[in-house]
């Protein structure tokens, strides 16, 4: 008989469907319930793989039916900011494995601190494993109270397929002139204004340099236009080809970021990188001056001296650096994702 695995979902991203898809192939039954489509990311997904529900087209008594009537093996739950998640999980707690995805980092902020402090009575109560990206989330669910055994890494994975497949349909050229890539949401927390900052400074010394963005949010009507910076507004994945092909360096300028997704996809696309200190995946995917280089976070000095630090480099060494992402970059896939969740069936 098939397993059954039930996942109450926040925000849906292109990746996480990948790993989704990857678990039905597996041969696990799914049932998904997720948040609607966030406006700011209007990504257009297919899940006829699984059935699902939008969280506002379902109630709390027939989500709670649904999940009854579907028996699941094991509960994947992202996150405690859903009040129905939280409570179907706590009534399946000690029935079947219910698990926590979380991407926080121990800060030792108040609020951490006073959710240390209750864990026993609410968390632990409610989820029995934990499963976070990398190793600074695992630090804050040790903190809470799970046992390290009852801890996988490994939750947050680039649909590797895609991005291999786009790595093996050209080849990187590092010759001048460069052109820096920015994939993101355009908001202030994700450093976009430092990085146009930054940019415009290079670029006086370096007039024949290119910064490439793609997204689109609140701040997108107020994107900077000036010379060598071009935008592209809300690129969905599977358009993004033309783009990966012209480009040579990838920019993650973010102030606060739990994780990172988009450092995996490019790093399995063969990526140099030049990231904050802000961004939790460079951890995994990023080795000081092996294949990138890190910048202070939120300071614009400190990345204009990571920009030109690149541009200082000569062909092989970028050709050496997209190497070294391309091997860091195996450390997780959807096929590792569904083995890892599958593990806390046992």
């Amino acid at each position: 008989m098939k397993k059954k695995v039930a996942i109450l979902y926040s925000e849906l991203a292109d990746y996480s469907i990948a790993c989704f898809r990857a678990l039905v192939h597996s041969g696990v039954e799914v049932l998904l319930v997720h948040w609607p489509i966030n406006p700011e990311a209007p990504f257009q997904f297919d899940l006829s793989f699984c059935t699902s529900y939008s969280r506002d087209k379902v109630d709390q008594k027939e989500l709670k039916a649904l999940i009854q009537t579907f028996q699941p093996d094991l509960i994947l739950c992202s996150g405690w900011m859903d009040d129905l998640y939280v409570s179907i999980c706590r009534s399946w707690h000690g029935k079947v494995p219910t698990v926590l995805s979380m991407d926080n980092h121990w800060t030792g902020s108040l609020r951490q601190q006073v959710a240390r402090m209750i864990a026993p009575f609410t968390i632990l109560k409610t989820f029995s494993h934990a499963f976070v990206p990398g190793h600074i989330q695992k630090e804050y669910a040790v903190k809470l109270g799970f046992k390290p055994h009852n801890i996988k890494l490994g939750f947050y994975s680039a649909d590797v397929d895609r991005f291999d497949a786009y790595y093996k349909q050209f080849s990187k050229d590092f010759s001048n002139p460069i052109r820096f890539l920015y994939l993101g949401r355009y908001a202030e927390h994700k450093g976009i204004s430092d990085l146009w900052s930054a940019f415009v400074q290079v670029k006086e010394k370096h007039p024949e340099v290119e910064l490439w963005c793609a997204g689109t949010g609140d701040m997108y009507e107020d994107r900077l236009e000036a010379d060598g910076i071009k935008h592209f507004g809300f690129v969905q994945p599977g358009d993004l080809l033309p783009i990966l092909r012209s480009c040579q360096v990838y920019i993650l300028p973010s102030h606060f970021e739990p994780w990172g997704v988009s450092v995996h996809e490019m790093a399995v696309t063969g990526f140099p990188m030049i990231l904050s200190s802000a961004i939790g995946s460079k951890e995994a995917f990023l080795k000081e001056r092996e294949n990138g280089f890190v910048f202070k976070s939120g300071d614009v000095s400190s990345l204009g001296k990571a920009m030109r630090e690149f541009l200082k480099l000569s062909q092989e060494e970028r050709f050496k650096m997209s190497g070294v992402s391309r091997n860091l970059s195996v450390v997780n896939s959807p096929k590792i994702w569904v083995s890892n969740l599958k593990s806390m069936m046992n």
